[in-house]
Order: C-alpha cells, then sequence, then structure tokens
C-alpha cells in the first residue's frame, strides 16, 4: 500500500495521506511525494485545485518519530517545501481535516487556502511534552495563527477543538465526522470549475499583496481587475448570468466542456 496516493478527477488533484494504521505519521517519503505533486500541479491547465483528504480516522498525528531518529535522517531539507506550498501555490489548496492534526499534522493544514474540520477533529503542537519544539512547523502555524498563539500552543502543547480552531480562521467550517469529506470535496470541485482566469488572478492577489502597503497593493489590485474586465470570461460571466445559465468559460482547457 502506497503511503500517499495521487490520482485526478476531472479538474481536481487528489492528495491522500495513505498511512492509517501509523495515524498518517507523516515520513520524508511522503513530505517530498506531496510538495512534488503539489509543484508539478502549478504548471498543469487541466488541474483547477488540488484537494488533500487522509484515510481513516486521524488526519496527520505529526512526524514519523522513529524515522527521524534514523542516522543521516536529513528533517528539514523533507519538510522545507512542504510547509511553505501555500504561500506560493496559485493552484487552491483545499483540506479535508476528518481527524486529529498534530503537529506537522496542524502545520499540513495551515498550508491549506480553505480547510473543512469535522467538529469532532482537535489540533496541536504537542512536541513540547516529548521534549521537542516545533521548529519546523512554527513560522507555518504562526502564519495562520498568528505569534502569540502559536507561542502559547507550542509552550503547552494542549490540544484544542475544531470550534478554536474555526474561531481562530485555521479552517473555514465545520461538519458532522460522516459529511466532512463530502463538503470538503464540493467545495474543492466548484473552485476547480470556475473560471480559471479569474481563479488565477485572485490567487495571484491572494499571494503577491501579502506583506505590501495598501498602495502597491491597490496597484496590483487594479491592474487585475482591469485584465479580468477585459477577458473573455468576464464576458462570458456577464452572459450566462443576463440569460440565466450556466458559464462555459473560454479559458477552460479544450474539451472541457464536452467530457461533462
Amino acid at each position: 500500500m502506497r503511503e500517499l496516493t495521487v490520482e485526478q478527477k476531472d479538474r481536481l488533484l487528489q492528495i491522500t495521506l495513505n498511512r492509517p494504521e501509523k495515524r498518517n505519521a507523516l515520513t520524508c517519503d511522503m513530505c517530498t511525494g506531496l510538495a512534488q505533486a503539489v509543484n508539478e500541479a502549478q504548471k498543469r491547465e487541466d488541474i483547477g485545485a488540488i484537494f488533500v483528504c487522509a484515510a481513516g480516522q486521524v488526519f496527520c498525528a505529526g512526524m514519523d518519530l522513529d524515522e527521524a531518529l534514523l542516522p543521516h535522517h536529513n528533517l528539514a531539507a523533507a519538510h522545507e517545501d512542504l510547509f511553505t506550498m501555500g504561500a506560493h501555490s496559485v493552484k487552491p489548496i483545499v483540506m479535508c481535516v476528518n481527524g486529529p492534526a498534530l503537529g506537522g499534522g496542524l502545520g499540513l493544514v495551515a498550508q491549506s487556502h480553505v480547510a473543512v474540520a469535522a467538529q469532532s477533529a482537535v489540533f496541536g503542537l504537542p512536541e513540547i511534552r516529548i521534549g521537542l519544539w516545533p521548529f519546523l512547523v512554527y513560522r507555518a502555524v504562526e502564519a495562520a495563527l498568528g505569534a502569540r498563539r502559536t507561542l502559547e500552543l507550542s509552550l503547552t502543547g494542549r490540544v484544542f477543538q475544531a470550534s478554536e480552531a474555526l474561531h481562530a480562521g485555521l479552517i473555514q467550517m465545520t461538519c458532522p465526522p460522516d459529511e466532512v469529506c463530502d463538503r470538503a470535496n464540493v467545495i474543492a470541485r466548484d473552485i476547480a470549475k470556475a473560471s480559471p482566469r479569474t481563479v488565477a488572478a485572485g490567487m495571484q492577489y491572494y499571494l503577491g499583496s501579502r506583506g505590501k502597503s495598501s498602495v502597491d497593493a491597490g496597484e496590483l489590485a487594479a491592474a487585475l481587475r482591469t485584465e479580468l474586465m477585459a477577458s473573455g470570461d468576464f464576458e462570458e460571466g456577464r452572459a450566462a448570468f443576463k440569460a440565466k445559465r450556466e458559464p462555459r468559460w473560454p479559458s477552460m482547457p479544450p474539451g472541457f466542456y464536452e467530457r461533462q
């Protein structure tokens, strides 16, 4: 059984953590494979969104400690691309958090652009309980949760509920455990079916405006808005809205609508 499965379904790239017997603890190969799949998707016009989920009852229990203790184990190198992918991916990353997301699992959720979690899911940085500090995921979690909250979680190792994760903005939605995968998948598929040109412009603004001054962000927004308003997708969107029909985006890959 492969520890990580990658498959394309229509315009959706689905990546599944597939190590349920080990609570989906991350190995170096899993980290490298996941980051590589996301990186390769950036160049693919036939992929509109990335959907990350997990087999079993646990989303991800963190890094594989047994593997981390092996000689010459370069854990930092394996995690570097993984825990920065959300800040670089122009393809929206949607995650289905079906259960506990701890340590590296929390770092992984922090890389999502949209995350849907089971109401029973829990989150945390428990490394301090075994004499470690979450160095590898710290900055990723800090970007999602803020400096003070991340420090508190790291110092206490406490586990928090999905309701707190929702309030903090780490996840965007909760639902019953038996509905979480379907709900997250619908969101990912809806994004994948949206105007590719518009999604690309939106992600370009999201990534490109972060940390910029309001003036620079405004200039980027104006340029992207001008491009979109001159595009065939905007023209088609307006026409479809007036005609009360589903749009057929010109920027979709050739043959997409014929295959539906």
